[in-house]
């Protein structure tokens, strides 16, 4: 596989966080994650947006400055897409959501605390590993393919921009297509800016979400959101994140155990103040890396904008989002796909490349099912059952 343009096989780690113009542009390469499923969580689910944006904010300022590279704090997918589907159908609340955080966390101390999880991802083969590095990057690639369908004018637009300020330093692509952006959004949606000019703004504190909990919440939680999210996180925020980490910084390798032991922590908080179920993933970093960052700065800046958003403007936080167009948000997906699946070399064994195939493919769809198949596909082909 080949890099893309403006992207480097390996980035210096920095000896402490910068706070420059590229890690502000870079800070903000994550969005095409975080605001469709933070909007869901505030719209559909119904959650207070101050305490999914504190959880957010105080999260990435800590994991910003304690990795000091760029490792991201995202929502959980699975647990924002059934937490979705769940709300709307009546079946659960925001109540719901806090336990599955909790829940979460705990498991996620238990297994870093413990030593489990380094012991057993070991045994991991790496071109399993890739294929499930490579399928996330297809999957981003398609859902910004199915964003910018929205509107192919401006996606081409967002496009150029970004291929012509990708190498600039003194406008960074970022902000280019941050402008164009919101310029697009206000141009069709102009009744949002009334909206957005009417929103009270104060400081507000979260409330102490454990003394709204009931047991069926917590079964709820448990069983709907965060057990079917454990296969996706193990896949996503710990091995392909690890992967993604220690290409582009291997002067400082992550360890499995750390990277679960701050999603357990980030979790215990999101469940304790009315956040959300949140990970680490190998698609933020590259997204992050892409338009810039170098540091655990770019963290820190983004977690710093949340947690000012979530004391200050909370009520305005819906607005803002869906002020946003939904295409160029296609095009900076995309193109954070494209620096994740192409930061592998193509295996040379025939039987390997067979592996990372059906693995990615299927990644594609379910991580869990395709970090299975690959594994399985590894046995046989290692035996000579297979790929002949």
């Amino acid at each position: 596989m080949t890099t893309p343009a403006g992207s480097e096989a390996t980035v210096p780690a920095a000896a402490r966080n910068r706070y420059d113009r590229m890690e502000w542009a870079g800070a903000f390469g994550d969005l095409g994650t975080l605001l469709p499923f933070v909007a869901a969580y505030i719209g559909v689910v119904g959650l207070d947006p101050l305490g999914v944006l504190v959880a957010f904010g105080v999260a990435m300022i800590a994991c910003g400055l304690h990795y000091r590279t760029p490792v991201p704090v995202q929502p959980m997918k699975a647990a924002g897409a059934v937490a979705s589907l769940q709300a709307a159908q009546g079946a659960i609340g925001p109540s719901a959501v806090y336990a599955a955080a909790l829940v979460t966390g705990a498991v996620w101390l238990l297994l870093g605390a413990s030593g489990w999880l380094a012991r057993g991802l070991r045994r991991v083969p790496p071109v399993v590993v890739m294929g499930v590095v490579a399928g996330l990057g297809f999957g981003f690639m398609l859902q910004g393919v199915q964003l910018m369908q929205r509107g192919w004018m401006a996606a081409a637009l967002a496009a150029a921009l970004l291929l012509f300020l990708l190498r600039s330093r003194r406008l960074p692509a970022m902000f280019a297509l941050l402008l164009l952006g919101a310029l697009l959004g206000a141009r069709d949606h102009p009744e949002l800016l009334q909206r957005l000019a009417d929103v009270p703004l104060g400081l507000r504190w979260p409330s102490w979400s454990l003394a709204a909990l009931r047991w069926e919440d917590v079964l709820a939680g448990t069983l709907l959101l965060a057990l079917p999210q454990m296969p996706l996180t193990l896949g996503n925020a710990i091995l392909a994140l690890r992967a993604e980490h220690d290409r582009l910084f291997p002067e400082r390798p992550l360890r499995e155990n750390e990277a679960a032991l701050s999603t357990g922590l980030m979790n215990m908080l999101a469940g304790c103040v009315g956040g959300v179920p949140m990970c680490h993933g190998a698609g933020g970093m590259a997204a992050h890396v892409a338009f810039g960052a170098r540091t655990g700065g770019a963290v820190v800046i983004l977690g710093g904008v949340l947690l000012a958003l979530g004391l200050f403007a909370s009520a305005a936080v819906q607005v803002l989002f869906a002020l946003f167009s939904a295409p160029v948000l296609g095009v900076m997906l995309f193109f954070c796909g494209l620096q994740l699946a192409a930061g592998f070399a193509w295996p040379a064994a025939r039987g390997e490349r067979v592996v990372l195939v059906a693995c990615a493919a299927l990644c594609i769809w379910n991580v869990a099912a395709g970090f299975a198949v690959g594994l399985l596909l590894h046995f046989l082909q290692r035996r000579g059952l297979a790929f002949d």
